[in-house]
């Protein structure tokens, strides 16, 4: 069977009524700026792309030189194409206005330029996540609250993977699919259709240094996993912990399992530790579309009605049946506790 390209697969759902030009475009250019970070990760030591810049982010974290790097690439790869009317980074505290010298669309980009960066150095997996909103009707210079949409509203999201290979995975809301960077023709070339997460695993991805730090219901859950067989779940669970979103994601959505980044002590004042708009609302809408479950260990997260651009939620996600047993713990606490 003859290799599909990014390109054709675009103008496939174009065909199909599922997407307009427009977003055809955006997707291009996004995948575009990508291949162009890829080069610069790979690179490493020898692009003089490793190490801290020097300076920090809005979250107040120190940003490594590849961050600074990964976000003036989309920054620039997307201020002149006429697709877009504004885009917000993780790096930066307000939203980037389109610059008047270009013409203006009718999307929405947020994005995390480079997340699980803290890995840069160490030659791990990293990667570039993105989400789609359309602008609202009649506004011609999009402010911060226009980009405040919950997540069940995007247009379309993506991840790509620096990894060994350069994987890109893509929803617009009809199933999640995977393209592999074929580095010798330097195209996204269709690996993976409409792919399924099994509904239920063995493994599972978490921070345990946090464990103390956890509530109660997480402890529980945690506990029964680590139990193994002998304990009330009957059966043996590995764990795996990449600390790199981009790569523990890709693995659940390449074989299957979970991934918990829930509320503790340390980070309950912050609301939790990842981003709603810029990694959980992304991720949520890929795993929801290749059949796993996404949610804050209470709610939904597509759910949820934003309240800040840079606002933090717990996150579990992944394999249906493991992230209801999990929600289900928090929400049996939270009646138990009214």
């Amino acid at each position: 069977m003859k290799p599909i390209s990014l390109i054709q697969f675009l103008i496939e759902e174009r065909r199909a009524g599922r997407i307009n030009g427009e977003l055809s475009l955006l997707i291009e250019v996004v995948a575009r700026a990508c291949k162009r970070i890829a080069v610069a990760t790979n690179k490493g030591a020898l692009g003089g792309v490793l190490g801290n810049a020097g300076s920090d982010n809005v979250q107040g974290e120190a940003q490594k030189k590849l961050d600074v790097i990964s976000n003036e690439i989309l920054l620039e790869a997307n201020a002149w194409g006429g697709h877009l009317a504004a885009c917000a980074s993780e790096e930066m505290e307000d939203p980037q206005p389109i610059p008047d010298m270009y013409p203006k669309g009718n999307h929405l980009l947020l994005f995390d330029p480079l997340d699980g960066s803290s890995n840069i150095d160490v030659n791990i997996s990293v990667g570039t996540i993105f989400s789609v909103l359309r602008c609202p009707d009649g506004v011609s210079e999009p402010k911060m609250e226009h980009f405040l949409q919950p997540g069940t509203t995007q247009l379309a999201a993506g991840y790509v993977v620096y990894g060994p290979a350069t994987v890109l995975v893509l929803t617009f809301g009809h199933g999640a699919h995977e393209f592999t960077l074929d580095r010798e023709v330097g195209s996204f070339i269709l690996s993976r259709r409409d792919i399924r997460i099994p509904e239920e695993t063995g493994e599972f991805a978490i921070n345990m240094s946090n464990q103390r730090h956890w509530e109660a219901p997480m402890q529980r859950y945690i506990g029964e996993l680590l139990a193994g067989k002998d304990g009330p779940r009957g059966k043996d669970f590995n764990m795996r912990w990449v600390a790199s979103m981009v790569a523990d994601v890709h693995r659940i959505v390449t074989r299957g399992g979970v991934f918990f980044y829930p509320l503790d002590a340390k980070i309950k004042a912050k609301g939790g530790k990842l981003r709603l708009m810029y990694e959980a609302n992304p991720m949520a809408f890929i795993i929801e579309q290749a059949g796993g479950a996404a949610t804050t260990g209470r709610e939904r997260i597509m759910d949820l009605q934003p309240t800040g651009l840079h606002q933090r939620v717990p996150v579990f996600l992944g394999s249906r049946k493991e992230v209801e047993v999990a929600t289900h713990y928090h929400q049996l606490a939270d009646g138990a506790n009214a």
